[in-house]
């Protein structure tokens, strides 16, 4: 069997209002090619992944952050039209899409605060075209 490409499976965090940060979540996840894929009946909450694979819950509790969520974008466009869709969606603006070169010189990054303050990110590690 070959080695995953991966070291987290998935992550789950508890939330204040699931149905707010459900919302916040789709929408600023969307266009990162993330959406709702499973939810368990019975217990509130919701898995969102990529389709077909549920990588980061969402649960009700008392959150133990605040977090930071980094989620990978595939091009720097999506790491724009997250930041956009996070905004829209209710988010606060905590750093708006660029280039932190000092992570590294192709690093794009955009971040938000969730609605219980997590730091959530899109970030792009793929060197411009030229």
């Amino acid at each position: 069997m070959p080695e995953p490409r991966y070291v987290i499976d998935h992550v789950g965090i508890a939330v204040r209002d699931v149905a707010a940060s459900r919302r916040f979540y789709e929408s600023a996840l969307a266009p990162l090619g993330f959406g709702v894929v499973m939810e368990v009946p019975g217990v509130p909450g919701a898995g969102l992944g990529l389709p077909g694979k549920p990588s980061f819950w969402i649960r009700p509790g008392e959150p133990s952050g605040p977090l930071h969520l980094a989620f990978h974008a595939a091009d720097r466009a999506r790491v724009d039209a997250f930041h956009a869709a996070a905004l829209a969606a209710g988010g606060r603006d905590n750093g708006p899409p660029g280039v932190r070169a000092h992570y590294h010189p192709s690093y794009c990054g955009a971040f938000v605060l969730d609605p219980d303050g997590n730091n959530v990110e899109a970030v792009c590690h793929v060197p411009p075209a030229t």
